[in-house]
């Protein structure tokens, strides 16, 4: 087909009809593509950057880098890929991801059925056609039986509207949205707001550049040390040795990553115990911090106990007594995503950097020469807006998504996203959502999460084929019945309680708070085989003889696909509910 390969000069496709539509080309998109190529469906990726990789394409600011180990942080369905592929860090940096999920798309052959530089603006499902109708800004119309969002959890930047944004007279940036050149700010003076996770990772590397360096903070944040290395052969080859192990042992985690946890409840251990645990956790830094204790994300009391320690690190740390007790969070220690750093509360040290608090006293505007606070202006040369992004339904928003009866997306959403399952929602037939609000997604590793619900939707979609179904659709009483599961699951931990998450929603003036991820992965995993194993409970499926007869070859691979048993081992199990060898999607024409 004419210009599939980047998008620039394609012509529009116009009544094109394919099985499935899929909208990104992340890490979601890639593998959704990669199965349903693999079973012999037809379908077109649509990418509104420039390339693939998603989160990792946009995010290119200084320090950007993944807060999961990199032997972790990656996709487990081939071991070919896991043998050939070398991390060089402990923490993959993101222009390495990147590189990752372009060999990833040159592998599988995928790039030739991605259509780059081509941003979807309306899906609309017809009622009489039992299909698709797909949009996008450079006058694709396309018509697809299934359509698939892999938008991203972390894809829509959110942009404050500051008065006076117009007036300013300097540069002005989003860390998630990030000149692909990259910035200079050598000499220069920059104000950064924000202190979530771009900006802990990227406030250290301009401090490096810039003459000046004012951090305007809303919201003090917990952040534990990387200690990032490089990766030695020697430890990549023991991992490599028997990585099937290290997956399944990560897949039977609630956070869908491997590391040594203590279930001793902090509670029962004496202070001194205490410290000396938290203190070698310390020193081990990264997320695995969070499991020095098991009771830590589910009773206040022994909560408080690392926080406390967290914030006497960050005592030690500061220098300045007064700038050391604005950076120290009163929130509960890990109900707001953990950050993972290298020298960001050492950056506060260094003579030419300031800390503004604007937790009281918000930016009441952009001048032409900086900022202003409180009526006082401080005078910035750059920009930087760490604001992060309109978490889990963002992307969504953007387009314009139409189900039965003229209802929009964002019509059923405006009171908080429901879901069933996170994959699906009702009055939205054949369209699914992965990693979508009601899931583990971003309480999860995300490659992990990706290749649970992809593995998922494509296994229904064959099923749906195999029997001639044309329609599958949640029904209202089981997403009610999920939506309460995935809040009473959030209420049993301290996570709820915190202020400005972008888990509920909170970091986004005037969006309806609602608790979006699910906590814990192999229930869920079970919960979604037990759903498949009693035939779909709670949706509902319509059927009837394809119009057109399937070719022998369409044929040939769905008998092959119905012939497969489910594993012994849901749970652990390397392709889901109803999968296949972890070979067999590689195997030129699908699985045999």
């Amino acid at each position: 087909m004419t210009g599939t390969t980047n998008g620039h000069h394609h012509q529009p496709e116009t009544d094109t009809v394919f099985d499935a539509v899929i909208v990104g080309a992340g890490f979601a998109g890639l593998y959704m593509l990669h199965r349903l190529r693999g079973l012999g469906f037809s379908a077109r990726v649509y990418e509104a950057g420039g390339g693939v990789g998603g989160t990792w394409y946009w995010n290119r600011y200084p320090g950007a880098r993944c807060d999961v180990e990199s032997m972790q942080y990656s996709f487990s369905f081939s071991e070919e890929l896991d043998q050939q592929w070398n991390w060089s860090e402990k923490y993959a940096p993101q222009p390495e991801i990147l590189s990752y999920a372009n060999h990833v798309a040159d592998r599988f052959d995928l790039r030739r059925h991605i259509q780059f530089d081509t941003r979807v603006i309306a899906a609309s499902f017809d009622e009489t056609q039992k299909c698709w109708h797909i949009e996008t800004g450079r006058g694709d119309r396309v018509s697809a039986k299934f359509c698939i969002m892999a938008v991203g959890c972390l894809s829509a930047a959110n942009h404050v509207p500051f008065r006076g944004r117009e007036d300013f007279r300097g540069s002005i940036y989003h860390t998630g949205e990030w000149p692909h050149q990259g910035v200079d700010f050598t000499g220069l003076r920059v104000g950064v707001i924000g202190t979530g996770s771009s900006a802990i990772q990227s406030i250290p590397i301009i401090a490096q550049q810039a003459s000046h360096l004012t951090v305007f903070q809303r919201t003090a944040t917990y952040s534990v040390p990387a200690w990032n290395a490089r990766l030695t052969p020697e430890y990549r080859d023991a991992i490599k040795s028997d990585y099937p192990a290290l997956r399944a042992k990560a897949r039977a985690r609630p956070t869908g990553f491997y590391f040594p946890f203590n279930m001793q409840p902090a509670l029962e251990a004496t202070p001194e115990q205490r410290e000396r645990k938290y203190e070698e956790a310390w020193e081990q830094g990264g997320l695995p911090f969070l499991g020095a204790y098991g009771d830590l994300l589910f009773e206040k009391a022994a909560n408080d106990t690392i926080a406390e320690f967290a914030r006497n690190k960050i005592r030690a740390i500061v220098k300045n007594p007064a700038t050391a007790e604005l950076l120290c969070p009163d929130n509960v220690f890990g109900c707001k995503r953990l950050c993972v750093d290298t020298g960001y509360f050492e950056t506060y040290n260094l003579p030419h950097v300031k800390l503004v608090d604007v937790s009281k006293t918000p930016i009441e505007r952009f001048t032409a020469d900086g900022i202003e606070v409180d009526g006082s202006e401080y005078k910035v040369d750059a920009i930087v807006c760490a604001t992060g992004f309109a978490a889990m339904t963002g992307s969504f928003d953007r387009i314009k998504i139409t189900g039965r009866n003229g209802q929009t997306l964002a019509e059923k959403w405006r009171a908080g996203p429901r879901a069933y399952l996170g994959v699906a929602t009702v009055g939205f037939p054949n369209l699914f959502t992965i990693t979508g609000p009601g899931s583990p997604s971003v309480l999860c590793n995300m490659p992990v999460a990706i290749e649970q619900h992809a593995d998922w939707i494509t296994d229904c979609i064959r099923h749906m084929r195999g029997r001639g179904l044309e329609r599958i659709e949640a029904q209202p009483d089981s997403m009610d019945s999920w939506v309460a599961e995935v809040n009473e699951a959030a209420n049993k931990t301290v996570l709820p309680m915190a202020k400005h998450s972008w888990y509920l929603g909170a970091n986004v003036p005037g969006k309806t708070r609602v608790f979006m991820p699910l906590v814990g992965f192999p229930p869920y995993v079970e919960k979604c085989n037990e759903v498949v194993a009693n035939g779909y409970d709670g949706f509902a499926l319509e059927g009837m003889v394809p119009e057109e007869p399937l070719s022998a070859a369409a044929a040939t691979l769905v008998r092959a696909a119905l012939d497969k048993k489910p594993p012994r081992d849901l749970a652990t199990s390397k392709r889901g509910a109803w999968g296949y060898p972890p070979q067999a999607a590689e195997r030129p024409g699908g699985p045999r």
